[in-house]
């Protein structure tokens, strides 16, 4: 009987989600006064503690992973999901009965929620695809979680040689926390997936949410932007 090759694929650096999360509770932090400040404060508080043991358990790169470790992780991500969605209803609440003089504080704030949103989409995608980061780059495949999501590279093992090098078959290639910003910011900006497919009712709902904000976001800060001109 066959046997899948041991994973020569390389652990994630943990860099790229930790700045993410800095520039998500740095941005969070900043909405203007209006935005519920002691819920703002508390959340950004509670993620920090939340963030501080996986990255003593894991500071460089993610090798190790227990239950407890998991846990925080991904309730770190929906923490600050809930918390984006929450700033977002009172954006849309704000921008509708809002002064003409509060508007340019509105706008910026509407730029701050919809960057939040893409950020913190890819941080909710990266930790429930496939079982999280450190499963998708140390499980054997075959024992790994169902894919919430397909990438190009999943099926390009048979395209032209360049192009099949790269693919998760011929380099046990997994997806990194920037695959996910990428698909993350084209979904808000498309409104509908572009390399990345959804594969889960999961992951339907989830990219189905964050296209239904960034259409809002954006239909509310264009009437918005006319109103100003006019």
């Amino acid at each position: 009987m066959a046997t899948e090759p041991k994973r020569v694929v390389r652990a994630e650096h943990r860099l790229p989600a930790v700045i993410a999360i800095v520039i998500v509770l740095v941005l969070y932090a900043l909405l203007p006064s209006t935005f519920l400040p002691g819920i703002r404060y508390g959340v950004v508080g509670i993620a920090i503690l939340l963030l501080i043991p996986v990255l003593i358990l894991n500071p460089a790169r993610l090798t190790r992973q227990t239950r407890w470790s998991r846990v925080l992780s991904v309730s770190n991500a929906f923490l600050l999901g809930a918390a984006n969605q929450i700033a977002l209803v009172q954006l849309v609440y704000l921008l509708v009965n809002a002064g003409k003089q509060d508007g340019p504080s509105l706008l910026i704030a509407a730029v701050q929620v919809w960057v939040t949103n893409v950020i913190v989409f890819a941080l909710i995608y990266w930790e429930i695809d496939r079982g999280g980061p450190v499963a998708r780059r140390h499980e054997e495949r075959r024992d790994l979680d169902p894919a919430d999501f397909r990438f190009p590279q999943d099926e390009d093992h048979d395209a032209i040689t360049e192009v099949a090098i790269r693919s998760s078959a011929k380099s046990d290639w997994a997806p990194g926390y920037v695959d996910y910003l990428y698909f993350s910011l084209s979904n808000s900006m498309a409104f509908s997936p572009t390399d990345a497919m959804p594969l889960s009712h999961r992951a339907k709902a989830l990219m189905g949410l964050e296209s239904f904000a960034g259409f809002v976001i954006l239909a509310l800060v264009i009437a918005r932007a006319v109103s100003l001109l006019g």
